[in-house]
């Protein structure tokens, strides 16, 4: 059995995965609000799990935001702020006394659904989260590409490409950077920020669906705005990596006219005359980050 983690910002998941992928036993709790609470709620967790499917302590992953700084070791780009300069791989690694493998929440999703889930038999794959935030993760013949500094796939924290001049000048995100992604096609930090210029009231995404598809034209100008925003930013990434599958998880995957309305506008923007690239919904759902930290251990491994 392989044990996958889902550090969230208001849930943590714990669940065994079987050799052929299906989970066996799974249990969430609420995400302590201060590091040394996680410290004892974390192993603890993990032990019930394991005793759960009867397993001796073996291969842990662990999913968290944020990521490690090859330098110091510690968190860092949290937005689970109380974590970041804490060295948490070698803390947790110290109280649970087995091995542990940590990587980025994203990365964990674009490694589930690269495994076996809606982009699986994809040479290169991106995964984009479009919930509260924006993240993203590739992974590439079946393992998650980290990079030499460990911020591959860092996607929400890259301005929106060819702005236009309506989205001029550009706000700060939280990470104090301008025009961050997160800040446009993401859901609550992003479509629920600006939408109310757009709409002249403040709608939650879902309400912005339900309106759009009732006939409401401004919740429609809101949908048209964001597929084209989101096309301008999968754009960058086809012609930097030119992935085989594009799988879309967070709340707004949830939407179902998302993906052609952003298929067909990303082709004026991506640089070639074809697009052979395909946008698909993940088939995991919530469960991706559990799977995807569970599968940081390969078979054999440990």
């Amino acid at each position: 059995m392989r044990i996958g983690v889902d550090l969230g910002g208001t849930k943590i998941e714990a669940a065994a995965l079987a050799p052929d992928g299906q989970i066996a036993v799974r249990e969430r709790i609420a995400t302590p609000g201060d590091y040394s609470s996680l410290l004892e709620a974390l192993p603890a967790l993990i032990r019930r799990v394991e005793a759960a499917v009867g397993a001796a302590p073996g291969r842990v992953g662990i999913g968290m935001p944020g990521s490690l700084s090859p330098v110091t070791g510690r968190v860092r780009n949290a937005n689970s702020t109380w974590l970041n300069g804490q060295p948490f791989l070698e803390d947790i690694t110290g109280a649970l006394g087995q091995p542990v493998r940590v990587a980025n929440d994203a990365n964990c999703f674009a490694l589930s659904e690269a495994t076996d889930g809606a982009a699986a038999g994809g040479k290169v794959v991106f995964g984009a989260i479009l919930g509260t935030g924006c993240g993203g993760g590739v992974v590439v013949n079946g393992k998650v590409i980290e990079g030499v500094n460990g911020i591959g796939g860092e996607w929400g924290h890259t301005p929106l490409p060819w702005p236009q001049p309506d989205e001029l000048p550009f706000e700060k995100d939280w990470c104090g950077r301008p025009g961050c992604l997160e800040t446009w096609i993401a859901g609550r930090a992003g479509l629920e920020r600006w939408a109310p210029a757009v709409l002249g009231r403040k709608l939650g995404a879902r309400d912005i669906v339900a309106a759009a598809r009732a006939g409401d034209a401004k919740a429609q100008e809101c949908l048209d705005r964001l597929y084209d925003r989101i096309a301008r930013a999968l754009a960058v990434i086809m012609d930097i990596i030119d992935p085989d599958v594009i799988v879309i998880g967070g709340g707004l995957s949830n939407i179902d006219e998302l993906y052609e309305g952003v298929t067909a506008r990303w082709g004026p923007y991506v640089f070639s005359d074809t697009i052979r690239t395909k946008l698909v919904r993940n088939k995991w759902g919530d469960s991706s980050g559990v799977r995807g930290a569970a599968w940081l251990w390969r078979e054999g491994e440990g």
